[in-house]
């Protein structure tokens, strides 16, 4: 039987060669390996793994085509709810949502759904797939403000519906964390960001960079002054948090924001760009999310030893299981059950070390989480030149505070509906890390792309 057949390993790069270059540590599958892969999949009746995807990608459907080979019928199917497989194939964390739904993960392993979406997308991209068939014009404008995966989903959408659509940029290349946050060893820039991007261009969305909305336009001048009809927020959460802890001032601390921009969209890893950018000889992260473990592995990359400091154990990182495995195959060194409570700095101003205590865990806190608890006497230091802060982030309160009547949370967070984005202010929506908080990108796309259906029906209803 088809699901006997075990899950089919995907090709990376060496560790020991990866972890001082920036090229893509995973190779992707190869056309054999995909449509052995895709066999496996029994195609159930009910598909779990289409009911956990948050864009609600036909995922049965486009495995079949991949195991006959019609890789360009695949490429169709997904481009119905995503224009961005090649991006979600790499970065989704799949294994908490269609892969952890996969009725073949019970007894063994799921299908490698990501792996075959990355194939697919992959596949179209270099065989150039025209995906950008849309609906006749209706006559409508929309703003979007953002162009991450959020305002990228929702975009996309409203241009297949036949809207006149713009996204506001406020960086000076499209993309959002796609292209900021994320290092290129995971997803490539030129070759997939920006590829993906321009399919939506195709769509007839324009985007515009450089374009601060708070500052060089404000989101009522969109609305009443450029004839836009609504008006979808997508700009993220890029305001960094730190720990409020003595000696966070030091020369040589910096938010993982900070760090990964510079390294990412200003291309600091590369000889070529002047962009300044310091990791000494030993760097301290300190968190345990996906972006911890990005800026950790980035941090090595550029030639310092580099370890993660994080309060609770290895069983509670919130990173990604496939992140932490090659974290620790690239020499990563993890600090787990360990708190700072001061950073340490010369005479000069600059960090040159981190002052931690240990940690254990006690009873569960309103997470689920067991809430991590100082044990007495247990003060230690640690040598560093750079500490890294990657403690989550919020919205920036820029947009919020220049727009009238915009309602946000104790978090800076917008009010917006869960189920279609409506914010406080008759049409504006808002949706992605603007309104959860950092999450992740396919959360974001699910986001968008249930304004943009909200959008629809809200212009629709004016008329």
């Amino acid at each position: 039987m088809a699901n006997k057949i075990p899950r089919v390993p995907v090709r990376e790069q060496d560790p020991v060669a990866r972890a001082s270059n920036f090229e893509e540590v995973c190779y992707g599958y190869n056309v054999e390996e995909a449509k052995l892969e895709a066999s496996r999949c029994i195609n159930c009746k009910k598909p779990r793994c289409v009911e956990q995807c948050p864009v609600n990608v036909k995922i049965p459907d486009f495995i079949m085509e991949v195991a006959n080979g019609n890789f360009e019928a695949a490429s169709r199917i997904i481009a119905e709810d995503s224009l961005l497989p090649s991006v979600c194939g790499r970065v989704c964390p799949q294994e908490s949502q269609c892969e952890g739904s996969c009725i073949l993960g019970i007894k063994g392993e799921p299908v490698a759904i990501g792996k075959l979406e990355r194939f697919v997308g992959d596949w179209g991209r270099e065989n150039n797939v025209d995906l950008s068939e849309v609906a006749p014009s209706n006559g409508h404008k929309v703003a979007v403000i953002g162009s991450g995966p959020a305002g990228l989903a929702c975009a996309a959408d409203l241009a297949k519906m036949g809207y006149e659509v713009k996204i506001f940029e406020a960086l000076h290349k499209p993309g959002g964390v796609l292209e900021y946050g994320i290092p290129e060893f995971r997803l490539p820039k030129n070759d997939v960001v920006a590829k993906e991007i321009d399919n939506v261009r195709k769509l007839g969305v324009e985007i515009e960079t450089d374009v601060v909305v708070g500052r060089t336009v404000t989101v009522d001048d969109l609305l009443d002054n450029e004839g836009y009809d609504a008006v979808f927020i997508g700009s993220g959460a890029g305001l960094p948090r730190f720990m409020g802890i003595p000696g966070e001032n030091l020369n040589g601390v910096v938010s993982a924001n900070e760090f990964l921009t510079r390294a990412n969209l200003m291309k600091a890893f590369d000889q070529e760009y002047d962009t300044p950018i310091y990791v000494g000889k030993s760097v301290a992260v300190v968190g345990g999310g996906n972006v911890a473990m990005d800026a950790v592995r980035t941090a090595k990359r550029l030639g310092a030893e580099s370890f993660i400091i994080y309060r609770r154990s290895e069983k509670e990182l919130p990173a990604r299981v496939e992140e932490v495995h090659h974290a620790k195959e690239e020499g990563i060194i993890f600090k787990m059950l360990t708190n700072p409570t001061e950073v340490l700095g010369d005479e000069n101003g600059w960090v040159k070390g981190l002052r931690c205590v240990q940690m254990e865990l006690g009873e569960p806190d309103a997470s689920g989480r067991r809430s991590p608890q100082v044990i007495p006497g247990s003060e230690f230091d640690i040598e560093c030149d750079v500490v890294i802060m990657a403690l989550g982030t919020s919205p920036n309160p820029l947009i919020s505070s220049t727009t009238e009547g915009l309602d946000t949370n104790r978090w800076g967070c917008l009010v917006a509906e869960d189920a279609t984005g409506a914010t406080t202010r008759e049409g504006i929506f808002a949706g992605g890390d603007a309104v959860t908080g950092a999450a992740t990108v396919i959360l974001a796309m699910g986001a968008g792309r249930a304004s943009a259906k909200a959008i629809d029906e809200y212009v629709k209803s004016r008329k």
